[in-house]
């Protein structure tokens, strides 16, 4: 389990540093095409498009190849996208490469995740917690090396970079043992496993009947997708244009923006340290309920903030109070429904996926129509949508656990 935990922290690692990379290259980006912030945009919602694409077809083809090679494939269309990014080429081009990179880490993020929380017996939100240190830690120092990379006038070398992990941790999964754990996550049966005591081939095993939710945790469901969506649409439209945030009110550096971004995602890091055990201890509903409200308040604040050290202060408690949220909901989401943990987190990652796709786009509009303010205002309102969101899924939930139990039925 241990190995396990560890390719899969370095898959999320992976993930972070993908999912930011559009974030922190965005502005050189867009000078080196002549583009506008709408037109940049859509480099970010085809990413997501493929996110969502990459997590809704993951439960299907687990199911046909196992994990292990469905993370082989995730992983390997992340390694072709990012080598032809690393090219530069025309800007339709990279429009058309987005979404296999988004396909890549979106597949991988859902399967990964899934497994984690099927395998861990106990303490469920501190083991996902950990992975989204990893996804914090990428999350991180995408932004540092970006800024690094923009200040000595190689931006573009991100590109190449990011194809190198992606190809180790593609192999990694590929050939490593992970013990007990490989027949949880597809490993190819052995030639002596695939035979019987007579040489001859063994009967295919019967594929397990489809399962469906039951109908008392649908109200559950719907609540939670809008959650997940309204969640990562605004920490994507946060994370990607707080750079921009930064330059257009503040006049700083592009270096000095990004390295801001940079502190949004280290404090993520600190709060998600923390986040699994807090959540352990004083229950799912009380942690997403005190930080959606926190969000709500430091995103509000942040409106009315014209310095430069005052919105890096609200930028460090936003991270802080927007940690723990996606990994803990994941686990809350999971907790209610019982035995159908691989379907469940891919439709929350899907709705997630949607957001990022939406949101950010919506975003970019924004910028270049109404101006930073206008688009601050829509985040912020964003996390008071979440929170209201929210509330309904705590009731709902507890509707479900008043009426039926929320297992899974089986259908013929």
């Amino acid at each position: 389990m241990r190995k396990l935990i560890a390719v899969g922290s370095l898959s999320y690692f992976l993930i972070g540093l993908a999912m930011v990379l559009t974030g922190a290259v965005l502005e050189p980006m867009i000078a080196h095409y002549k583009l506008d912030y709408k037109e940049g945009s859509l480099w970010i919602t085809s990413q997501f498009v493929g996110y969502l694409l990459g997590v809704l077809a993951a439960p299907m083809i687990t199911s046909r190849i196992g994990k292990r090679s469905t993370l082989v494939i995730a992983f390997g269309c992340l390694t072709v996208a990012e080598a032809s990014y690393s090219m530069l080429g025309p800007w339709t081009l990279m429009l058309l490469i987005a979404p296999f990179a988004g396909v890549g880490f979106g597949m991988a993020e859902a399967i990964v995740g899934a497994t984690i929380i099927e395998l861990s017996e106990a303490k469920k939100a501190s083991s996902m917690a950990f992975l989204e240190v990893f996804f914090g830690v990428g999350a991180l120092v995408m932004p540092i090396g970006a800024a690094y990379l923009i200040h000595m006038g190689v931006w573009q070398l991100a590109f190449p970079a990011l194809t190198a992990i992606s190809g180790v941790t593609m192999l990694l999964w590929l050939t490593m043992s992970f013990g007990p754990a490989d027949d949880r996550i597809g490993w190819p049966a052995r030639p002596s496993e695939a035979t019987d005591a007579a040489g001859g081939k063994k009967p295919e095993r019967a594929r397990p009947p489809r399962q469906r939710y039951n109908r008392q945790a649908v109200p559950f469901l719907l609540f939670g997708v809008l959650f997940f969506m309204i969640y990562v649409g605004l920490e994507m439209s946060y994370s990607n244009y707080l750079a921009s945030f930064m330059i257009e009110r503040t006049g700083t550096t592009d270096t000095n923006a990004t390295s801001v971004l940079s502190l949004f995602w280290a404090f993520m890091v600190i709060g998600r340290l923390f986040a699994g055990n807090l959540a352990d201890r004083i229950g799912f509903p009380i942690y997403l309920a005190v930080s959606s409200l926190g969000s709500i308040i430091v995103l509000t604040m942040s409106v009315f903030t014209m310095s430069f050290n005052g919105l890096v202060i609200w930028t460090c408690l936003a991270g802080l109070v927007m940690s723990g949220m996606f990994a803990v909901a994941l686990v809350y989401a999971n907790s209610r429904i019982q035995g159908m943990t691989e379907r469940t987190t891919s439709l929350m990652v899907a709705a997630g996926g949607i957001g990022g796709a939406i949101f950010p786009r919506i975003a970019g509009w924004l910028m270049d129509s109404y101006g930073t303010t206008t688009t601050m205002w829509m985040i912020a309102g964003l996390a008071a949508a979440m929170l209201v969101t929210f509330l309904l899924m705590v009731m709902s939930g507890r509707r479900t656990s008043a009426g039926e139990e929320p297992d899974p039925v089986t259908a013929a």
